[in-house]
């Protein structure tokens, strides 16, 4: 990149400085291989290949094709599924295909509501999705778990054509046991409603073995991103249990047949060409999670994920659900220390420690000025940092709110934030150049920086 003088690689050596020099502690992203950046950054971007193995609208595909079906078998093992679609350009784009496949327009989903911690595409009104099909949002109870009684409550009164069990902000492994049952004991017409699990957050613990696979408790699909706990490109998955047919020939709208009717959903139903790059560096990243090394991975997620909440606790910050029992934890900042989870975004940003603001089940903040926030611990976890620098973080965590604090009660009513923070940047330099020390300890994976 060096050599290069286009504008645009100055940026991304900007970049790679900023993530090297900085944690990430935003627990949907992750770091990838320097295998899984080669095959990305591959030839394999030139082909278009609309169609699946075997089955293409172009000529010239054989080796795509065998990249493909390398993709599939990989996930398919990983997951323990009947089959797999690896196309979906996203997460969302794989929900979209799964809805489109099972349901007709207007036709009801329950799903996790947003405020709860479910995920935009669950039924959020701004959607594409909610507009299409008749959303209905279950909740969570006081210690953070989904309000299973609510779910079966909603589940017998609108007798939905899919249940959704899946989130963005959720702390708990879900009872997908209970959820078989309760379809099965509410549902009129069962074999009408398929279950389905976004699993997009803990695809790689479910993979690890520290997080039960939906697939294994009756559900009928799982979708998941593929960069998050995977640590794979940027990417969807779909994987599923059923009968695989010709997507050339017809089939019956039955749960049996659900494998054709995604794979017909996701091309051409929702999307033309399939981006193979990404698909090769998908199958990259399967077979590294393959590995029984990624095990250990998942298991030091989960371990770090709940040092850092007991530490965090510790220095009197209020946890949604008390804890977290995967790879995420939500902060209530509000409650803790009287600012929103936006400034406090801001100043962690100033010092190189990156979350998110976020919502909680009961805010009355709004999207841009909630009352918590987000992390995780994926991504340091993937550069080697332990539950000893689990307890680093915290602290500085417990030091940057208490400057909010001060920022906060001496201008409660400043609404940008740089102004706010302004009277602190010595405090907060002086953490980033510890933030940077610590950080510089454990190099990006694929780029050794």
């Amino acid at each position: 990149m060096q050599n290069s003088k286009d504008e645009v690689f100055e940026i991304i050596n900007d970049e790679i400085i900023r993530q090297s020099e900085g944690l990430e502690l935003i627990p949907s992203e992750n770091y990838v291989s320097q295998d899984v950046l080669r095959a990305m950054g591959s030839v394999l971007t030139n082909k278009y290949s609309e169609g699946y193995p075997g089955k293409r609208y172009y000529g010239g595909n054989q080796n795509i094709d065998k990249i493909e079906t390398l993709a599939i078998e990989r996930a398919k093992e990983l997951f323990h599924a009947d089959h797999a679609n690896v196309q979906p350009h996203s997460g969302a784009n794989a929900n979209e295909a799964v809805y489109f496949a099972w349901c007709k327009p207007g036709d009801t989903i329950l799903a996790m509501s947003l405020p709860a911690g479910g995920h935009l595409t669950h039924g959020s009104p701004v959607t594409r999705s909610a507009k299409v099909y008749n959303f209905v949002g279950y909740g969570v109870d006081e210690a953070g778990d989904i309000d299973y009684d609510d779910l079966e409550r909603l589940a017998k009164e609108h007798q939905p054509k899919l249940i959704l069990v899946g989130y963005s902000a959720f702390m708990k492994i879900p009872d997908f046991k209970r959820v078989r049952e309760i379809a099965d004991r509410v549902l009129e017409k069962p074999e009408e409603t398929i279950l389905m699990a976004d699993m997009a957050h803990v695809a790689g613990l479910i993979v690890g073995g520290v997080h039960p696979n939906p697939l294994e408790f009756g559900f009928n699909v799982i979708t998941t991103t593929t960069h998050k706990t995977l640590r794979g490109p940027r990417g969807g998955l779909i994987l599923s249990r059923g009968k695989v047919s010709s997507p050339l020939h017809r089939v019956d709208h039955t749960i049996e047949n659900l494998p054709t009717l995604i794979d017909r959903a996701v091309f051409p139903g929702t999307q033309g060409g399939p981006l193979e790059h990404v698909i090769a560096a998908k199958a990259v990243a399967f077979a590294e999670d393959l590995q029984p090394e990624f095990h250990t991975y998942a298991e030091n997620i989960v371990k770090n994920a709940q040092t850092l909440a007991k530490e965090l606790e510790s220095h009197g910050f209020k946890l949604q659900g008390g804890g977290t029992d995967n790879h995420l934890i939500l902060v209530n900042v509000k409650d803790s220390f009287g600012i929103d989870g936006k400034t406090y975004e801001v100043a962690l940003d100033k010092v190189g420690l990156t979350l998110n603001a976020n919502a909680l089940p009961t805010d009355k903040g709004g999207a841009f000025r909630p009352s918590g926030v987000r992390l995780g611990t994926p991504a340091m976890t993937t550069r080697g940092l332990g539950e000893a620098e689990m307890k680093t973080v915290a602290g500085w965590m417990k030091q940057i709110a208490s400057l909010c604090a001060k920022a906060r009660k001496g201008k409660p009513d400043e609404t940008d934030d740089e102004a706010l923070l302004a009277d602190y940047a010595d405090e907060f330099e002086q953490i980033r150049a510890e933030v940077r020390d610590l950080a510089l300890k454990f190099p990006l994976p694929a780029t050794g920086c």
